[in-house]
């Protein structure tokens, strides 16, 4: 039977399941001590920014237009070369979301285009460090100016990287960060909203705990005895419970790691395919240090289809990332057309994500590079056995 790569795949030791068990045998199997001990821990990966762990990375997003205020008639700037949920998660608030274009190389948000979209309704102007390489967040913050939008960084792809030497998480308004399997770390499902505004912090709890207010102090009938808690603004029930912030904590023991060997697999990749005509490797700014989620590679002369089809064949799983998300019908429904952002747009007719994990072996990297080259040459790729 021919064995399947995959484009990603978790990394999932005795430590950890030592640790779920441990949270499975404890008293709290939801919100209890490893939550709270979690975001501890995220944030020495976030310059020590306040943390609100979530259900999945799509709720952090939610959560995070939440904190911001975002409502109808508000306006969200989100670039299309991402995963739909940084869009439609502003447009279940009521927001109109409004695309603007990428930049060339590293296929992050331009600031050029991002200032050209701003109006006085804008809330929020979402950057995606795309593939794990962070967006150029100084010149955003320079493109804002004049602004009261705030800037929300959409880190699923970029935990434990670095821009200009400050750490992701540390950059925008807001930041979220998913923990899907494939992701740089994992918590099975999981995400985190994470910020340096106490203000948005506290949003951002109360709306993942269903809006729930419990302090005294804030409370609108405060005598009614000690179970009484209330609910002044609606949220939703997005708490990612104990025994997977064990996991998580477990996991980002790791992370550096993690990080180290998803560069070395990259240089690796960089060095084998960098001869090859037909073909651009992944960009990057001379100010980032990438946490590389993702490996993707351009596959020029409209050939990404055939290549694509000649490795998975091959049992090679290689991934595309992303449809722009303006492309869905759900957006076209909306009005959206394609042809409105012709960087991303272009990038994606190209694009191919190889297989990157940590436990990715040299042996099996080279069975990607050889299917890669045979496939860029037309000729039957064999399956592994």
């Amino acid at each position: 039977m021919m064995t399947m790569l995959p484009y990603g795949r978790q990394s999932v030791t005795d430590d950890d399941v030592a640790a779920v068990v441990a949270a499975l045998r404890s008293d709290w199997l939801t919100t209890g001590p490893q939550v709270e001990a979690f975001e501890t821990d995220l944030s020495r990966w976030t310059g020590g920014t306040g943390c609100a762990a979530v259900s999945n990375g799509t709720a952090a997003l939610h959560v995070a237009y939440a904190a911001a205020g975002v409502g109808p008639g508000d306006e969200v700037v989100v670039p299309p070369m991402t995963f739909v949920a940084t869009a439609s998660s502003a447009v279940a608030l009521g927001a109109t979301v409004v695309f603007a274009d990428v930049a060339e190389e590293t296929f992050t948000l331009d600031p050029a285009a991002a200032a050209a979209a701003t109006t006085s309704r804008t809330k929020v102007v979402a950057a995606v460090d795309y593939a794990g390489h962070p967006a150029d967040y100084d010149a955003l913050r320079a493109a804002l100016a004049g602004s009261d939008a705030l800037l929300l960084a959409d880190a699923a792809h970029s935990i434990g990287a670095t821009y200009r030497g400050r750490p992701v998480g540390s950059l925008a308004d807001l930041t979220t960060f998913s923990f899907f399997p494939t992701k740089n770390l994992t918590t099975a499902e999981g995400g985190a909203v994470v910020t340096g505004d106490p203000e948005l912090l506290k949003r951002a709890r109360r709306f993942r705990n269903i809006g729930l207010v419990r302090e005294r102090d804030e409370l609108r009938w405060p005598d009614e005895g000690g179970w009484h808690q209330e609910v002044h603004e609606f949220g939703l029930n997005y708490r990612l419970p104990d025994v997977l912030c064990a996991l998580g904590r477990s996991q980002l023991r790791r992370l550096g790691d993690f990080l180290a060997a998803r560069a070395r697999l990259v240089a690796r990749y960089d060095e084998a395919l960098a001869d090859l005509d037909g073909v651009r490797i992944p960009g990057r700014r001379s100010w980032a240090a990438p946490a590389w989620h993702l490996y993707p590679v351009r596959v020029l002369d409209g050939r990404r289809r055939e290549v694509y089809d000649r490795m998975r064949a091959a049992g090679i799983g290689v991934q595309v990332n992303y449809i722009p998300a303006h492309w869905h019908p759900a957006f076209a429904e909306l009005g959206y057309r394609r042809g409105s952002c012709p960087v991303a747009e272009s990038f994606y007719q190209q694009q191919l994500s190889l297989p990157l994990f940590p436990t990715l072996t040299d042996a099996d990297q080279d069975r990607v590079i050889d299917a890669f080259r045979a496939a860029l040459r037309g000729v039957p790729v064999r399956p592994a056995a």
